[in-house]
C-alpha cells in the first residue's frame, strides 16, 4: 500500500505538468487579453506598455516557464474583474460547490442503491422495467431543463422552495435534486448490472443453500461485493459534480465555482479560468486516488503490486 501511494503521488507530477501546458495553450488561443483589459480610449502606447508589463512581448516558451514558476507558488495572476489574486477567489467559491456536490451525491445514492437492488432482485418484472426505463429517462433529461421545471413547479407555482441563491437547507433541495438525478440514473443501472452478475456466482448459491435469510444474502454477500464498480462511478461523478456544475449553478444562481467559471469565461477573465481549471483537475486526480484506496477496503483480494 505504501509503495502504491508513493507511486501514485509521483505520477501526479507529470499529469499536472501536462494540465498546466494545456491551460497555457488554451488561454493563448482564446483571444488577445490586452484588448479585453484596455478601454476603447486606450492609445497604442498604452497597449505597448501593458503588453510589456504582462510579458506578452517575450517568446511563448519564456512565457510558459514564467507561468509555470508562478503556478508552483499558487500564483495564477490577478483577476482583472475583481482586481485580486485569482486562486483565493476560486477557493472562496469551492465550499459552496462542495456543499452542492456532496448533497447531490447523497440524493443520488439514496435513490440509486435501493432501486438498483430492487431492479436486480426482481429481474424482468414490471418493477425492473419501470426502474430501468426511469433510469434511461433520468440520464437523457438535460440538467438545465430539469432545473427549470423544478423551479416552475416547486418555487413559482407551489412556492415550496426558494427560486435561487444559497443560505438555508431549502435553497439546497432543488439544485441537489437536479444534479443528483442524472448521477442516480447512471448509478442505478450500474448497481443493477453489477448485482445481476454477482447473484449468479457460486458463493451466492452456497449462501442460500445454507438457509441464510434472503436479505442477508442480498445486502451482506451480494451488494457488498458489487460495490467496486459503484465506487468507481461515485469517485468520477463526485469530481464531475464539483467542477462540472456550471449549468446548474447558473440556473439556480448558486454562488459556487461553476457559476464563477461561467462568468469568467464570458468576461475573458483568464486568471480565474486558469485557477478554476487547475483546481478542478487536482480534485479529479485526488478523487480517483481515493477510489483506488477504497477498492482495497471493499475487496481485500485487490492487491497493489
Amino acid at each position: 500500500m505504501k509503495k502504491f501511494l508513493i507511486r501514485s503521488l509521483l505520477q501526479i507530477i507529470p499529469v499536472l505538468f501536462l494540465i498546466s501546458l494545456i491551460v497555457f495553450v488554451l488561454v493563448h488561443v482564446t483571444g488577445d487579453p490586452v484588448t479585453l483589459m484596455l478601454s476603447d480610449t486606450a492609445t497604442d502606447e498604452d497597449r505597448a506598455i501593458l503588453i510589456k508589463a504582462l510579458g506578452l512581448d517575450q517568446p511563448l516558451y519564456v512565457q510558459y516557464f514564467k507561468f509555470l514558476g508562478h503556478l508552483v507558488q499558487g500564483d495564477f495572476g490577478n483577476s482583472f474583474r475583481y482586481q485580486e489574486p485569482a486562486l483565493p477567489i476560486v477557493l472562496e467559491r469551492l465550499p459552496a460547490s462542495f456543499e452542492l456536490a456532496i448533497s447531490s451525491m447523497v440524493v443520488a445514492t439514496l435513490i440509486a442503491i435501493p432501486l438498483g437492488i430492487l431492479s436486480a432482485t426482481k429481474r424482468n418484472s414490471f418493477l425492473d422495467v419501470f426502474v430501468t426505463g426511469g433510469a434511461v429517462l433520468g440520464k437523457a433529461m438535460p440538467s438545465f431543463w430539469l432545473g427549470i421545471m423544478l423551479i416552475l413547479l416547486f418555487a413559482v407555482h407551489w412556492g415550496v422552495f426558494p427560486v435561487s441563491g444559497q443560505g438555508t437547507f431549502a435553497h439546497l433541495v432543488l439544485p441537489a435534486i437536479t444534479l443528483g438525478t442524472g448521477v442516480a440514473a447512471e448509478m442505478t443501472r450500474l448497481i443493477r448490472s453489477s448485482m445481476l452478475e454477482i447473484l449468479q456466482q457460486d458463493y451466492i448459491r452456497t449462501a442460500r443453500s445454507k438457509g441464510l435469510l434472503e436479505r442477508i444474502v442480498i445486502y451482506k454477500h451480494a451488494f457488498q461485493n458489487s460495490l467496486v464498480p459503484v465506487i468507481t462511478i461515485m469517485a468520477l461523478q463526485t469530481s464531475h459534480l464539483i467542477g462540472g456544475t456550471l449549468i446548474t449553478e447558473t440556473v439556480f444562481s448558486w454562488p459556487g465555482m461553476g457559476n464563477l467559471l461561467i462568468q469568467a469565461v464570458n468576461q475573458r477573465d483568464m486568471a480565474i479560468v486558469q485557477a478554476a481549471v487547475f483546481v478542478v483537475s487536482i480534485l479529479v486526480i485526488l478523487s480517483n486516488l481515493l477510489a483506488d484506496l477504497a477498492y482495497r477496503v471493499l475487496d481485500p483480494r485487490i492487491k497493489y503490486n
